[in-house]
């Protein structure tokens, strides 16, 4: 690490180096100390056999204040986490960058945590977290989930990412694809995490995209999310000039499991914190958002919505009543479960619920 204490100008350029990606082999290569993935892995996994996504789902409201305003610090964001949580509560920026910069976030994981379970790892998720997080920050918005055809210069680096957009799109899919292969997704995340931000595929906000997506490998096989937690902004740049300078993958390795073990004690005492859950809603849980998406944000009537599932007569006697309670207790402040917005939620309420 002393080499990256020498100025700018002593320290030698170096580029992209695909070979990096090109030589990893899922479940043979391993980025993070394989004790250590499976020691993580043991501590940040969900115990029972649940439906993807579940963990996320479970956590999500204390993990869209975490992940997004840890993110966000890293990023240079100085508003508090008690005015985050209130931004959260009121849902406007009023044309602050910096709430914008966090309610792009929250948006992201609302995102992740609703179509990860369902559609996993591929290049169409990544590009939609890039172009949420981005939206309002890039001058022209057809940059929002594109590969970049323009440089990148990165601050306080010697690091010159490559510039050719068939590269960028070739090893982006190669990344994911590899990724998605590894039977341990906390080296899958660790992957993720390192090789996005070493490839800044995109115009700007990759370290942001590489930060999220390393929590789909987490969230398809329901562990722990990984939020960043009390990580600091000189120890991240570290860690990220050591690998894209150095090839030295240990400063990164050693930040992510520090701060992974942090998330995986602070969300496994969430879960401990929280009533236990109604089985019938672990059950009918993608059909309960499908229904509750139509009676709230499309209006359509509970008994057509009903009818449009063409539930079996017993499953339907089940899942009517859970419908009805959790529209009943229904309230912007926990919308998010729906991947409904707080205008959404407010709106129907105030046009009396109907139903």
């Amino acid at each position: 690490m002393q080499q990256l204490r020498r100025p700018l100008g002593a320290r030698k350029p170096i580029g992209y180096d695909r070979g990096l990606v090109d030589a990893y082999e899922p479940n043979v290569s391993t980025w993070l100390p394989a004790d250590v993935a499976h020691g993580l892995l043991s501590e940040g996994g969900m115990p029972g056999h649940r439906p993807a996504g579940t963990y996320a789902r479970d956590v999500l409201e204390q993990l869209l204040i975490d992940l997004s305003w840890y993110s966000s610090r890293l990023e240079g964001n100085t508003m508090s986490m008690l005015d985050t949580e209130r931004l959260f509560r009121g849902g406007a920026s009023g044309g602050d960058p910096e709430a914008l910069m966090l309610l792009n976030h929250k948006r992201a994981i609302e995102f992740m945590v609703a179509n990860v379970p369902v559609e996993g790892l591929h290049a169409r998720m990544v590009r939609n977290i890039h172009a949420l997080l981005m939206d309002g920050f890039l001058p022209n918005p057809r940059s929002l989930g594109a590969i970049r055809s323009t440089m990148v210069r990165i601050t306080g680096t010697v690091y010159l990412p490559t510039q050719a957009p068939q590269l960028l799109q070739e090893m982006l899919q190669q990344i994911l694809d590899k990724a998605a292969e590894v039977n341990n997704p906390v080296e899958a995340s660790f992957f993720l995490w390192v090789s996005l931000a070493y490839l800044q595929p995109f115009e700007d906000g990759n370290k942001r995209v590489s930060r999220l997506a390393a929590n789909i490998p987490l969230m398809v096989f329901n562990c722990a999310p990984l939020s960043f937690l009390d990580v600091d902004q000189d120890d991240y740049a570290q860690a990220m000039l050591a690998y894209y300078e150095l090839r030295d993958l240990a400063p990164a390795a050693d930040l992510f499991a520090w701060t992974y073990r942090r998330s995986c004690a602070k969300y496994a005492l969430v879960l401990r914190q929280t009533p236990v859950g109604n089985p019938l809603r672990a059950k009918f849980g993608p059909k309960l958002i499908e229904a509750v998406q139509a009676v709230v944000h499309y209006r359509r009537p509970l008994a057509n919505t009903l009818e449009t599932l063409a539930l079996p007569p017993h499953e339907r006697e089940q899942f009517e009543p859970l419908l009805r309670s959790e529209l009943e207790g229904l309230h912007e402040f926990n919308a998010a479960r729906f991947d409904l917005s707080t205008r959404s939620v407010d709106d129907w309420i105030a046009a009396g619920r109907p139903l």
